[in-house]
């Protein structure tokens, strides 16, 4: 549930405000894709005789390829190489994304009413860059400013790289900017960078905190609520 009382959609209007962007995580935060991810990766595991469970989630959601991969190679002890299990998990899973590419509700709601209340959007994902051009494809390419994929900067979610290059692409600043991520991977990476949150947890639980609000879905996020995050002292 969202820790903000009575929140309610409404039409995003301009105001005198120092919010200068927002910021969204791809993956299970403006597409429902991480289910798909963990399908992909689930059905890798099975391939190399492992079954994932709770105890995996947090090194498949929110996780570049290469890290799941890398996890999924030390624990089936070398039954095929790192590599192919990297390739093997991209190729399903841009299999099952580019048939089933659905925005979460809300989704397209914000980001139009960002853009016409002026504020800049940018797509920070972990997922590789034909990934993320399929979504975008999908989403509206003009919906976004700029967007970072996966080894696009010297490190990916959960450093904070992704999110610092963003802010400075859009010639903001990180105190200036919100973040709107699902998983804890990609709370700490925005966090880090120094950029307030609005997590919408997908599969993993996210307690609110200092500087982050937690809500149930894109639909309860509005203008009031993204620029109170940078008006509180706590963030």
């Amino acid at each position: 549930m969202s820790n903000f009382p009575s929140l309610k959609r409404r039409r995003l209007v301009s105001t005198r405000s120092n919010l200068q962007a927002v910021l969204f995580d791809m993956d299970g935060t403006l597409v429902d894709t991480e289910g798909l991810w963990w399908q992909a990766a689930e059905e890798e595991a099975a391939r190399l005789g492992l079954t994932l469970g709770d105890q995996d989630v947090p090194d498949v959601l929110g996780q570049a390829v290469e890290h799941t991969a890398s996890y999924l190679y030390g624990r089936c002890n070398g039954v095929r190489s790192e590599e192919s299990i990297a390739a093997a998990l991209d190729a399903r899973f841009v299999e099952l994304v580019s048939h089933q590419v659905v925005p979460l509700p809300g989704a397209l709601e914000l980001l139009d009413g960002l853009a016409e209340a002026g504020v800049a959007t940018a797509l920070v994902s972990a997922s590789p860059r034909h990934v993320v051009d399929l979504v975008l494809d999908a989403l509206g390419r003009r919906r976004f400013k700029t967007s970072f994929a996966a080894g696009e900067t010297p490190l990916t979610k959960p450093a904070p790289d992704p999110y610092l290059a963003a802010v400075e692409a859009l010639g903001a600043s990180p105190e200036s900017c919100v973040a709107v991520e699902d998983t804890p991977t990609g709370v700490a990476s925005a966090e880090a960078a120094g950029v307030a949150v609005v997590a919408v947890p997908s599969l993993t639980p996210i307690l609110p905190g200092p500087g982050r609000a937690v809500v149930r879905s894109l639909l309860d996020v509005d203008l009031s609520l993204l620029q109170g995050l940078l008006e509180s002292p706590a963030a």
